[in-house]
């Protein structure tokens, strides 16, 4: 990466802090943005790190001064898992496989889960175990089975015998799936539900925030959960909180093509993982008066926020950008800014393992000298992800039909990327692309696959790599 082309916009923050709803301009008070004209500081910072067991985890603040008063700042972790020990055999999987057989799946989405399902079934290996569940109003259930040639053959024509009727009871066989999962947890590694909807709960837990919790619950039992959306017209936002809270991944099958790409990506997942239950607790100090970690789901717990993340296979690494919404005083000696704690199950040593990791700033009264020590790598990850932020928002708007206020979302997040456009290229031509095809887009199926697609992209943006 060229650092010298780091700087970034003044404008383009304060346009996206006062939005597209013509909220008036506020003091520019992050420590992350450079004013117009000012020369890049080519300060990049050695992070803090830490390891225990397989994952390590990393971290760093937007500089090594910090603006006394009320102010926010950056705080850039990653978490990495070691690559894999032995390439040559993989982990044994227990699975559990969830199929929305109601009335919403009729015709081609149906034919695609069971398209899908006979795939996961083919491609799983003789040390294996797999259990079928579908569901409309009630639930059936092909018992978790060791996989032999036989039992292949009976849960294909399991699959086979599937038909469209009744209610959505997601829930209903989210813990079918889990009653099948859990005798035979304490002998394999992972356990892993895969849940195959179109997300339009009708019974059983129907809320969202329900069946996120549900996820999560089965998560911090050891169960992780992966949502792949079917047709369309699926409810993006729940299956992908059930993914996230669930600590598994999320996708959606838009054509059979993607099937072999999908499972294969699923099974080398589960069967590579090396950590489950990955949990990030970042402590706030006093001083510390909010934070966000951005892109991702988390809950507060008095002065902790709690960020649930997913399993991680071997080689695999995940970033999280923090947004710290600070008041210090100055201090002559740094002085702790964030605490952050990794929890996770290492699955190759089979016991709860911590990482602790405290990222320390010394705080003055002098701007200039914030900002002539400002890091550029934590710029461009909270421009990154401020720009993945409006993506999100576009697509939403892209879905609800409001042309006007999708392509304002995507000029913002334009032009926070543009802000550094050799370093975020990338970005920019996605949105670039992106733009062009949602105005060239002909009917309502043309603009959702192009929102369900800016939507895949911006979680690649924030820097989770848990989306197919």
């Amino acid at each position: 990466m060229n650092r010298t082309t780091l700087l970034l916009a003044t404008t383009a923050l304060l346009a996206l802090a006062a939005g597209v709803v013509g909220l008036p301009r506020q003091k520019d008070t992050s420590h992350t943005v450079a004013q117009p004209g000012e020369a890049p500081t080519g300060v990049v910072l050695q992070p803090v790190a830490a390891s225990s067991g397989v994952l390590t985890l990393e971290g760093k603040l937007s500089g090594a001064y910090l603006m006394a008063g009320p102010s926010e700042a950056y705080a850039a972790l990653t978490v990495r898992a070691d690559k894999a020990r032995n390439t040559e055999t993989r982990q044994p999987v227990s699975l559990a496989l969830v199929i929305d057989r109601s009335g919403s799946m009729r015709g081609q989405k149906l034919v695609d889960a069971k398209h899908a399902a006979r795939m996961l079934v083919e491609r799983l290996g003789l040390e294996d175990r797999l259990a079928l569940v579908h569901y409309g109003t009630d639930v059936s259930v092909f018992p978790s089975t060791a996989v032999s040639e036989d039992a292949r053959a009976r849960m294909l024509d399991f699959v086979d015998a599937i038909e469209d009727e009744g209610s959505t009871n997601i829930s209903g066989g989210l813990e079918a799936a889990a009653q099948e999962l859990r005798p035979y947890a304490r002998s394999f590694r992972v356990s892993r539900i895969v849940l195959l909807s179109d997300g339009q709960p009708t019974a059983g837990l129907t809320e969202d925030g329900e069946l996120r919790r549900l996820a999560g619950n089965f998560q911090r039992e050891g169960m992780a959960v992966s949502a792949l959306g079917v047709g369309e017209d699926f409810n993006e936002r729940l299956m992908r909180g059930m993914a996230e809270e669930g600590g598994g991944f999320y996708g959606y099958i838009q054509d059979s093509e993607q099937l072999a790409d999908i499972f294969r990506r699923e099974l080398e997942q589960a069967a590579g993982t090396v950590a489950r239950g990955v949990e990030l607790r970042l402590n706030l100090p006093e001083g510390v008066t909010d934070a966000e970690a951005m892109g991702l789901p988390a809950r507060r717990e008095g002065r902790t926020l709690v960020v649930p993340l997913y399993d991680l296979a071997g080689g695999q690494d995940t970033r999280v950008v923090v947004k710290l919404t600070l008041s210090l005083e100055p201090t002559e000696a740094p002085r702790g800014v964030l605490s952050a704690r990794l929890r996770y199950w290492d699955v190759l040593a089979e016991r709860q393992t911590e990482v602790d990791l405290g990222l320390t700033a010394k705080v003055t009264d002098d701007e200039a000298l914030v900002r002539a020590n400002l890091d550029q790598e934590v710029r461009v990850h909270a421009v990154r992800a401020l720009g993945a932020r409006e993506m999100q928002a576009a697509a939403e708007q892209m879905k609800q039909g409001n042309r006007e206020k999708a392509l304002g979302m995507l000029d913002n997040a334009r032009r926070l990327f543009g802000s550094s456009a050799e370093a975020l290229a990338g970005e920019v031509a996605d949105v670039d692309r992106t733009k062009a095809a949602y105005l060239n887009a002909q009917d309502e199926t043309a603009v959702r696959r192009e929102a369900l697609q800016l939507h895949r992209k911006s979680l690649k943006t924030f820097g989770q790599n848990n989306a197919y």
